[in-house]
């Protein structure tokens, strides 16, 4: 009986074991290739930020053409999506368009100043303009230089993203734009520091 009965069952119990190894072997293809994913993207990634990566003395040589096509390099690292420059005559203000990681559209302003330059506010309230114009969710400001108090004023009531110097610093570096875009505006530092910075590009 015991032959009779495991002649019937052994096609059964082959089909499964057959079944299982075959579905053992899937889930350890695909983990090996979520790894090598995982791998890659982290590698291109490193790889995207040692290549854009420059000092800001090198930004501040920068004509204003390839400084608005640094700012577009940088939102591509950061996982934008249709981002293009569109700097130039009847630009609207906007240097930059695209799109952040989270879908939102943004429109980017793009200020290459000297560092001992501050931003006065009217720069602030021409992006809100371009803002209105391209139907932005989204107004950034990026600059080489700090923000004048004003200036300040206009991007904590607008909601703006406003990376001045040090945040720029930060964001060339490797830092996120969505972590640089949380500080938004503020980290100029106490008056010690704004005495360094006189010092430094004598402003």
């Amino acid at each position: 009986m015991l032959v009779v009965f495991w002649s019937v069952l052994w096609p059964y119990v082959v089909g499964v074991g057959g079944v299982g190894g075959v579905g053992v072997l899937g889930w350890r293809l695909w983990r090996t290739d979520r790894l090598l994913r995982s791998r890659d993207r982290n590698w291109r990634r490193q790889e995207a930020v040692a290549a854009g990566h420059r000092t800001l003395a090198e930004v501040d040589r920068m004509s204003g053409t390839e400084f608005e096509e640094l700012v577009a390099e940088l939102c591509r690292r950061d996982g934008c999506s249709e981002v293009r420059r569109v700097g130039g005559t009847g630009d609207q203000g906007a240097d930059v368009v695209g799109r952040l990681p989270d879908g939102r559209t943004m429109v980017v302003q793009c200020k290459r100043y000297a560092p001992r330059s501050a931003i006065a506010s009217r720069e602030m309230r021409d992006l809100l303009g371009s803002q209105v114009h391209f139907g932005a969710d989204v107004a950034v400001f990026v600059t080489t230089t700090r923000l004048s108090g004003p200036s300040q004023d206009v991007v904590r009531k607008n909601g703006i993203i406003a990376i001045h110097r040090d945040l720029l610093g930060l964001w060339n570096s490797g830092t996120s734009l969505e972590s640089v875009a949380g500080v938004n505006g503020a980290g100029q530092g106490d008056r010690s520091h704004r005495k360094r910075w006189k010092e430094t590009y004598g402003a």
